[in-house]
């Protein structure tokens, strides 16, 4: 039995125990030491991790399985797969990179790196858990520290952003609640084991109107954590109020917990569901590929129009899962439906990298210039060349250049998807012109023509902050021209994922017992 998993998500909260007993006048710079160092060997652990992973070997690796509370069959039970690592490592990292870029934040340093690596830990731990109880523990984990980041340390409308974000999220929350406790008393033997309920497919027996709440309040959680139309409306409010590394996390990596807990929890346990509603989660998807690419269209504000991209690309993975699960019983189009769910996973990753580095870089001008109105600028780049090579480059890789990672990942989602829903996948296609369109307004607004005079004194990127962007740049290089190593990870996992759903929609509609 490894215990990497537990050393992974607990590290943290070690450090955040320690930051809490420094005084918070004195012990400033110890704050943020202690931060930085239990970050990075969160990270470090993270690489181990990866390490130690079998990428050929399906099935869940690294396991822990014990008793925790044996009154509510309840287990501490953690394990990773091709799923889960990618995500884990995207986490540590911008955590790790966040923090360096906190250095600068001045007031009440000490609750500020607390939350942040209590929220490292919610983060982590969902992602490790197989247990519904320990997710939900760690969902909801993740969720108060962040509410917290954006209500204290955000821009002028924090309360209210903040207020309007865990209410969405809460109600989220109960809405998985409850499919959760229909899982459990639907169970024989009573279980909140994810892999566990994946084996005995309970919903399979008892009708389609339990089936389908049971899949609506799972829908519903992740939804609108995603977000997908039209449950995003919290998000530009929570992305334009949040301090710079608070938006890089929600964007790299709390909307991904949505998207996991699609292809984690929905697609395993209740397949024939996912099968059923897909259209529905498809023509959403589309809807928010669309809807978030325009709304980022008509935006002024830099921070904002990235928000909405956001949508945008979400509504790329969720077209990917849509299409993955939509032909489970269809042998010919195994090949496009892995290609599918592969390409939604790989989105996740990149989009994480790629958007981190777009808020990063926002936060770079908004410290300088106060101010995110791209018709404020103009003429940037000769001013601020650094900063200007590294904007196009996270831009580029937003809307999909060649080269670059955000074009694989959006590939294999249009390869994939297109033989299920080809006019779907044809609309979407909509949403890359029109993500080009906006990513080249704003480059040509904010750097390109004259040199607006009241930005002639602007300096450039400082260390710190090239610390923590060009680590992101070259990973969406490297994932561009290689993202082998990444998919291999992902592949394994994704076609055992997808051979296990077909099984169960083939016992179901020949009326066979489910699994186990």
């Amino acid at each position: 039995m490894s215990h990497i998993l537990s050393v992974l998500i607990f590290l943290p909260l070690v450090g955040m125990i320690i930051i809490m007993l420094l005084d918070r006048e004195r012990h400033v710079a110890a704050i943020r030491w202690t931060a930085t160092i239990f970050s990075a060997l969160t990270f470090l652990v993270s690489l181990a991790m990866w390490g130690m992973f079998a990428s050929r070997v399906p099935g869940m690796q690294l396991e822990v399985n014990v008793p925790w509370i044996q009154a509510l069959h309840v287990n501490y039970h953690l394990g990773v797969d091709g799923l889960s690592v990618p995500l884990i490592l995207l986490t540590t990292l911008l955590s790790l990179l966040s923090v360096i870029y906190s250095w600068r934040i001045t007031h009440r340093v000490k609750e500020y790196m607390a939350f942040f690596m209590l929220l490292l830990t919610g983060m982590l731990g969902v992602f490790c858990a197989l247990d519904f109880f320990l997710f939900y523990v760690f969902w909801e984990v993740s969720l108060v520290p962040m509410y917290f980041l954006i209500g204290i340390w955000g821009g002028p409308r924090r309360e209210y952003a903040a207020i309007k974000f865990f209410l969405y999220t809460l109600v989220g929350s109960l809405a998985m609640l409850l499919a959760i406790l229909v899982l459990y008393f639907f169970s024989e033997p009573h279980t909140f084991d994810m892999l566990e309920l994946a084996k005995q497919n309970p919903m399979a027996t008892k009708g389609a109107v339990w089936g389908a709440f049971v899949f609506w309040g799972l829908f519903l959680g992740f939804a609108i954590k995603v977000p997908l139309f039209p449950f995003h409306t919290w998000l530009p409010d929570a992305h334009v109020e949040a301090p710079t590394a608070g938006s890089v996390i929600l964007a790299g990596v709390l909307l991904k917990m949505g998207t996991y807990g699609f292809v984690r929890v929905s697609l395993p346990i209740v397949p024939q569901e996912c099968q059923r509603f897909a259209m529905y989660i498809a023509v959403l998807a589309v809807i928010s590929v669309i809807y978030g690419a325009l709304c980022a269209m008509a935006q002024k504000d830099i921070k904002k129009l990235i928000a909405y991209s956001s949508v945008n690309h979400m509504g790329y993975v969720m077209l990917g899962i849509a299409a993955a699960v939509a032909s489970a019983e269809a042998s010919d189009l195994v090949t496009n439906r892995i290609t599918a769910l592969n390409g939604a996973v790989l989105q996740m990753f990149n989009h994480g990298i790629i958007t981190g580095a777009l808020f990063f870089l926002v936060g770079v001008i908004y410290d300088r210039a106060h101010t995110r109105d791209m018709d404020a600028f103009g003429g940037l780049a000769r001013q601020m060349p650094v900063y200007t090579g590294m904007m196009m480059v996270a831009c580029f890789a937003s809307l999909g250049l060649p080269g670059l990672a955000g074009f694989v990942s959006e590939f294999m989602v249009f390869l994939g998807a297109f033989g299920t829903y080809p006019v779907m996948t044809g609309l979407s296609l909509l949403g890359v012109v029109i993500t080009a369109a906006f990513f080249l307004m704003l480059i040509q607004r904010v750097f390109l023509g004259e040199l607006n005079q009241q930005w002639q004194a602007l300096p450039d990127m400082d260390g710190g902050e090239l610390a923590a962007t060009v680590p992101l740049a070259i990973i969406m290089l490297v994932v561009g021209l290689y993202p082998s190593p990444v998919v291999g990870v992902i592949n394994t996992s994704m076609s055992g994922l997808l051979e296990q759903l077909r099984i169960a929609v083939d016992l179901v509609m020949t009326g066979g017992l489910p699994i186990g």
